[in-house]
Protein backbone atom coordinates (compact mmCIF):
# COMPACT_ATOMS: atom_id res chain seq x y z
CA UNK A 1 0.00 0.00 0.00
CA UNK A 2 2.52 2.21 1.12
CA UNK A 3 4.65 1.59 -2.59
CA UNK A 4 1.63 2.52 -4.19
CA UNK A 5 1.17 5.89 -2.28
CA UNK A 6 4.91 6.35 -3.02
CA UNK A 7 4.13 6.05 -6.58
CA UNK A 8 1.16 7.83 -6.73
CA UNK A 9 2.76 11.32 -5.31
CA UNK A 10 6.04 11.06 -7.81
CA UNK A 11 3.66 10.59 -10.56
CA UNK A 12 1.73 13.80 -9.48
CA UNK A 13 4.80 15.65 -9.19
CA UNK A 14 6.29 14.61 -12.30
CA UNK A 15 3.25 15.77 -13.90
CA UNK A 16 2.77 19.08 -11.81
CA UNK A 17 6.38 19.67 -13.01
CA UNK A 18 5.59 19.03 -16.39
CA UNK A 19 2.72 21.28 -16.50
CA UNK A 20 4.72 24.38 -15.07
CA UNK A 21 7.28 23.95 -17.88
CA UNK A 22 4.62 24.13 -20.94
CA UNK A 23 2.89 27.01 -18.83
CA UNK A 24 6.04 29.12 -18.45
CA UNK A 25 7.05 28.54 -22.10
CA UNK A 26 3.36 30.10 -23.18
CA UNK A 27 3.78 32.84 -20.82
CA UNK A 28 7.25 33.87 -22.77
CA UNK A 29 5.90 33.44 -26.39
CA UNK A 30 3.07 35.88 -25.11
CA UNK A 31 5.29 38.28 -23.43
CA UNK A 32 8.48 37.97 -25.25
CA UNK A 33 7.71 38.52 -28.57
CA UNK A 34 10.58 38.58 -31.26
CA UNK A 35 12.00 42.14 -31.95
CA UNK A 36 10.91 42.24 -35.50
CA UNK A 37 7.64 42.21 -33.41
CA UNK A 38 7.86 45.04 -31.85
CA UNK A 39 7.06 48.73 -33.56
CA UNK A 40 10.21 50.15 -33.84
CA UNK A 41 10.71 54.30 -33.52
CA UNK A 42 11.46 56.21 -36.57
CA UNK A 43 15.03 56.80 -37.37
CA UNK A 44 15.46 59.94 -38.65
CA UNK A 45 18.87 61.21 -38.64
CA UNK A 46 19.21 60.91 -42.71
CA UNK A 47 23.00 60.84 -43.97
CA UNK A 48 22.78 62.79 -47.29
CA UNK A 49 25.76 64.08 -48.90
CA UNK A 50 25.20 68.70 -48.27
CA UNK A 51 24.96 70.06 -51.93
CA UNK A 52 28.51 71.29 -53.28
CA UNK A 53 27.57 73.99 -56.44
CA UNK A 54 29.89 73.77 -59.70
CA UNK A 55 31.44 77.39 -59.63
CA UNK A 56 32.97 78.60 -56.20
CA UNK A 57 34.55 81.68 -55.77
CA UNK A 58 36.88 83.25 -53.20
CA UNK A 59 37.27 87.05 -52.34
CA UNK A 60 36.49 87.12 -56.16
CA UNK A 61 39.03 84.37 -57.11
CA UNK A 62 37.73 81.11 -58.84
CA UNK A 63 38.12 78.26 -56.86
CA UNK A 64 39.47 74.95 -59.34
CA UNK A 65 36.66 72.47 -58.38
CA UNK A 66 38.40 70.35 -61.53
CA UNK A 67 41.32 69.54 -59.20
CA UNK A 68 39.34 66.72 -57.29
CA UNK A 69 41.41 67.34 -54.11
CA UNK A 70 39.94 70.55 -54.05
CA UNK A 71 36.74 69.69 -54.61
CA UNK A 72 36.84 66.52 -52.34
CA UNK A 73 38.50 68.98 -49.79
CA UNK A 74 35.71 71.41 -49.71
CA UNK A 75 32.99 68.42 -49.54
CA UNK A 76 35.18 66.79 -46.89
CA UNK A 77 34.43 70.51 -44.87
CA UNK A 78 30.91 70.97 -45.77
CA UNK A 79 30.11 67.32 -44.33
CA UNK A 80 31.85 68.52 -41.24
CA UNK A 81 30.47 71.40 -40.49
CA UNK A 82 26.83 70.00 -41.75
CA UNK A 83 27.31 67.43 -39.36
CA UNK A 84 28.97 69.02 -36.27
CA UNK A 85 25.59 70.65 -35.17
CA UNK A 86 26.46 72.67 -32.24
CA UNK A 87 29.70 74.63 -33.08
CA UNK A 88 28.01 75.67 -36.68
CA UNK A 89 25.01 76.41 -34.98
CA UNK A 90 26.62 78.71 -32.29
CA UNK A 91 28.61 80.04 -35.35
CA UNK A 92 25.37 81.23 -36.87
CA UNK A 93 23.35 82.48 -33.86
CA UNK A 94 27.19 84.58 -33.05
CA UNK A 95 27.43 85.67 -36.61
CA UNK A 96 24.36 88.46 -36.20
CA UNK A 97 25.69 89.83 -33.88
CA UNK A 98 29.73 90.41 -34.80
CA UNK A 99 29.76 90.56 -38.27
CA UNK A 100 28.15 93.92 -38.88
CA UNK A 101 30.98 95.10 -36.87
CA UNK A 102 33.92 92.79 -38.95
CA UNK A 103 31.75 93.62 -42.24
CA UNK A 104 31.78 97.50 -42.10
CA UNK A 105 35.78 97.96 -41.11
CA UNK A 106 36.56 95.23 -44.34
CA UNK A 107 34.65 97.36 -46.23
CA UNK A 108 36.39 99.65 -45.45
CA UNK A 109 40.00 98.91 -45.83
CA UNK A 110 39.08 97.46 -49.21
CA UNK A 111 39.43 94.12 -48.07
CA UNK A 112 37.36 91.36 -49.45
CA UNK A 113 33.90 91.16 -47.27
CA UNK A 114 35.00 86.96 -47.66
CA UNK A 115 37.69 86.98 -45.74
CA UNK A 116 35.25 87.33 -42.14
CA UNK A 117 34.93 83.59 -42.87
CA UNK A 118 38.88 83.13 -41.45
CA UNK A 119 37.29 84.81 -38.51
CA UNK A 120 34.93 81.96 -37.85
CA UNK A 121 37.56 79.25 -38.90
CA UNK A 122 40.14 80.58 -36.53
CA UNK A 123 37.71 81.15 -33.82
CA UNK A 124 34.06 80.40 -34.31
CA UNK A 125 33.68 83.97 -32.93
CA UNK A 126 34.65 83.58 -29.79
CA UNK A 127 37.20 84.68 -28.14
CA UNK A 128 39.53 81.80 -27.38
CA UNK A 129 43.12 81.03 -26.92
CA UNK A 130 44.96 78.39 -29.08
CA UNK A 131 47.40 76.38 -27.18
CA UNK A 132 49.99 77.76 -29.22
CA UNK A 133 48.64 81.20 -27.04
CA UNK A 134 47.19 82.88 -30.61
CA UNK A 135 44.42 84.73 -29.04
CA UNK A 136 40.86 86.78 -29.63
CA UNK A 137 38.26 86.37 -32.83
CA UNK A 138 41.31 86.60 -35.24
CA UNK A 139 43.68 84.30 -33.38
CA UNK A 140 47.17 86.80 -32.87
CA UNK A 141 50.60 85.71 -31.40
CA UNK A 142 51.35 88.40 -28.96
CA UNK A 143 54.13 89.81 -31.69
CA UNK A 144 52.55 89.68 -34.62
CA UNK A 145 49.62 91.56 -33.00
CA UNK A 146 51.94 94.26 -31.91
CA UNK A 147 53.39 94.66 -34.84
CA UNK A 148 50.42 95.67 -36.46
CA UNK A 149 49.40 97.84 -33.44
CA UNK A 150 47.78 95.88 -30.84
CA UNK A 151 48.72 96.95 -27.32
CA UNK A 152 49.33 93.87 -25.37
CA UNK A 153 50.66 94.15 -21.40
CA UNK A 154 49.05 92.71 -18.49
CA UNK A 155 46.21 95.17 -18.24
CA UNK A 156 45.14 95.83 -21.73
CA UNK A 157 45.01 93.05 -24.48
CA UNK A 158 43.79 94.07 -27.24
CA UNK A 159 43.61 91.07 -29.24
CA UNK A 160 40.43 90.76 -27.43
CA UNK A 161 39.07 94.05 -28.72
CA UNK A 162 36.88 93.27 -32.08
CA UNK A 163 37.48 96.24 -33.76
CA UNK A 164 40.78 96.95 -33.19
CA UNK A 165 42.02 93.38 -33.62
CA UNK A 166 40.08 93.01 -36.57
CA UNK A 167 41.56 96.04 -38.23
CA UNK A 168 44.77 94.67 -37.60
CA UNK A 169 44.18 91.64 -39.26
CA UNK A 170 43.05 93.78 -42.30
CA UNK A 171 46.11 95.47 -42.24
CA UNK A 172 48.12 91.78 -42.10
CA UNK A 173 46.08 90.01 -44.85
CA UNK A 174 47.06 93.53 -46.95
CA UNK A 175 50.06 92.93 -46.30
CA UNK A 176 50.43 89.68 -47.40
CA UNK A 177 48.40 90.12 -50.31
CA UNK A 178 50.75 92.22 -51.74
CA UNK A 179 53.80 89.85 -50.73
CA UNK A 180 51.93 86.93 -52.01
CA UNK A 181 50.10 87.55 -55.28
CA UNK A 182 46.90 86.28 -53.85
CA UNK A 183 44.37 86.44 -51.93
CA UNK A 184 44.41 82.25 -51.58
CA UNK A 185 48.21 82.71 -50.30
CA UNK A 186 47.32 85.55 -48.18
CA UNK A 187 45.07 83.54 -45.93
CA UNK A 188 47.19 80.34 -46.34
CA UNK A 189 49.97 82.58 -44.71
CA UNK A 190 48.40 84.26 -42.09
CA UNK A 191 47.48 80.51 -40.91
CA UNK A 192 50.85 78.88 -41.01
CA UNK A 193 53.15 81.89 -41.22
CA UNK A 194 55.41 84.15 -43.61
CA UNK A 195 58.05 81.60 -43.73
CA UNK A 196 56.43 78.67 -43.51
CA UNK A 197 54.59 79.29 -46.98
CA UNK A 198 57.62 81.29 -48.33
CA UNK A 199 59.32 77.85 -47.83
CA UNK A 200 57.05 75.61 -49.52
CA UNK A 201 56.25 77.62 -52.66
CA UNK A 202 59.94 78.32 -53.13
CA UNK A 203 60.57 74.56 -52.54
CA UNK A 204 57.77 73.32 -54.76
CA UNK A 205 58.34 75.86 -57.15
CA UNK A 206 54.56 76.56 -57.03
CA UNK A 207 52.58 79.88 -56.32
CA UNK A 208 49.09 78.42 -56.56
CA UNK A 209 47.51 77.88 -53.20
CA UNK A 210 45.75 75.05 -54.62
CA UNK A 211 48.36 73.59 -56.24
CA UNK A 212 50.84 73.22 -53.31
CA UNK A 213 51.49 70.56 -50.68
CA UNK A 214 50.73 71.85 -47.30
CA UNK A 215 50.51 70.82 -43.76
CA UNK A 216 47.30 69.00 -43.08
CA UNK A 217 45.90 72.46 -41.64
CA UNK A 218 47.01 75.14 -43.80
CA UNK A 219 45.77 72.38 -46.53
CA UNK A 220 42.12 72.27 -44.99
CA UNK A 221 41.96 75.94 -44.39
CA UNK A 222 40.50 77.88 -46.93
CA UNK A 223 37.86 74.82 -47.79
CA UNK A 224 37.13 74.98 -44.37
CA UNK A 225 36.42 79.22 -45.01
CA UNK A 226 34.35 78.35 -48.21
CA UNK A 227 32.31 75.64 -46.30
CA UNK A 228 31.87 78.29 -43.84
CA UNK A 229 30.93 80.82 -46.84
CA UNK A 230 28.41 77.94 -48.97
CA UNK A 231 26.53 77.46 -45.07
CA UNK A 232 26.26 81.04 -43.63
CA UNK A 233 24.98 82.77 -47.61
CA UNK A 234 22.79 79.72 -48.40
CA UNK A 235 20.83 78.60 -45.18
CA UNK A 236 17.88 77.13 -47.28
CA UNK A 237 19.23 75.12 -49.00
CA UNK A 238 21.17 73.75 -46.14
CA UNK A 239 18.31 73.08 -44.44
CA UNK A 240 19.02 75.12 -41.72
CA UNK A 241 15.98 75.88 -39.49
CA UNK A 242 16.35 78.96 -37.13
CA UNK A 243 13.97 81.86 -36.92
CA UNK A 244 15.36 85.45 -37.12
CA UNK A 245 14.47 85.43 -32.99
CA UNK A 246 16.72 82.83 -32.44
CA UNK A 247 20.02 84.39 -33.58
CA UNK A 248 22.24 86.88 -31.41
CA UNK A 249 21.46 90.43 -31.23
CA UNK A 250 24.38 93.32 -31.30
CA UNK A 251 24.29 94.29 -27.81
CA UNK A 252 23.59 98.05 -26.43
CA UNK A 253 25.69 100.07 -24.70
CA UNK A 254 27.30 103.22 -24.14
CA UNK A 255 31.19 104.55 -24.07
CA UNK A 256 32.71 106.39 -21.50
CA UNK A 257 36.40 107.76 -21.11
CA UNK A 258 38.78 106.95 -18.55
CA UNK A 259 41.30 109.32 -18.89
CA UNK A 260 42.80 108.68 -15.40
CA UNK A 261 43.98 105.34 -13.71
CA UNK A 262 41.41 103.17 -12.35
CA UNK A 263 42.82 101.25 -9.00
CA UNK A 264 40.19 98.69 -8.97
CA UNK A 265 37.63 98.35 -11.63
CA UNK A 266 35.88 96.53 -9.29
CA UNK A 267 35.08 99.12 -6.98
CA UNK A 268 34.85 102.23 -9.73
CA UNK A 269 32.13 99.88 -10.96
CA UNK A 270 29.89 99.57 -7.52
CA UNK A 271 31.06 103.60 -7.05
CA UNK A 272 29.28 104.76 -10.76
CA UNK A 273 26.29 101.99 -10.93
CA UNK A 274 28.02 100.31 -13.46
CA UNK A 275 27.69 95.98 -13.42
CA UNK A 276 31.25 94.67 -13.32
CA UNK A 277 30.16 91.40 -14.89
CA UNK A 278 28.39 93.18 -17.83
CA UNK A 279 31.80 95.91 -17.76
CA UNK A 280 34.19 92.60 -18.44
CA UNK A 281 31.66 91.14 -21.18
CA UNK A 282 31.61 94.69 -23.08
CA UNK A 283 35.34 94.68 -22.73
CA UNK A 284 37.32 91.28 -22.87
CA UNK A 285 40.55 93.13 -23.74
CA UNK A 286 40.96 94.77 -20.28
CA UNK A 287 42.92 91.63 -18.70
CA UNK A 288 42.93 93.09 -15.13
CA UNK A 289 41.12 94.50 -12.06
CA UNK A 290 42.89 97.44 -12.37
CA UNK A 291 43.20 100.17 -15.29
CA UNK A 292 46.40 102.29 -15.59
CA UNK A 293 46.69 105.05 -17.56
CA UNK A 294 49.31 106.64 -18.87
CA UNK A 295 49.96 110.44 -19.96
CA UNK A 296 48.32 111.64 -23.05
CA UNK A 297 46.31 108.69 -23.21
CA UNK A 298 42.91 107.22 -22.92
CA UNK A 299 40.63 104.45 -23.00
CA UNK A 300 36.80 104.15 -23.88
CA UNK A 301 35.16 101.79 -22.14
CA UNK A 302 31.58 100.00 -23.02
CA UNK A 303 29.01 100.49 -20.02
CA UNK A 304 25.80 99.12 -20.08
CA UNK A 305 23.10 101.49 -21.00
Amino acid sequence: MNKKIIILILGLIICGVGIYAICDSIVETVHAPSLSDVPQPLYENVLTSPPLPDHIEFCGEAVPLHLYWVKEGIDRELIIQCYQHSRTLLALKRSTRFFPVIEQILKEENVPDDLKYLCVAESNLENVVSPAKATGFWQFMETTGKNYGLEITEQVDERYHLEKSTLAACKYLKKLKSQFGSWALAAAAYNMGEAGLSTNMKEQQVDNYWELFLNQETSRYLSRCIAYKLIFENQELYNIRMASTEFYKPIDYKEIVATKSIEDLRIYCKENNILYRQLKELNPWLRSTKLTVGANKSYTLRVNN
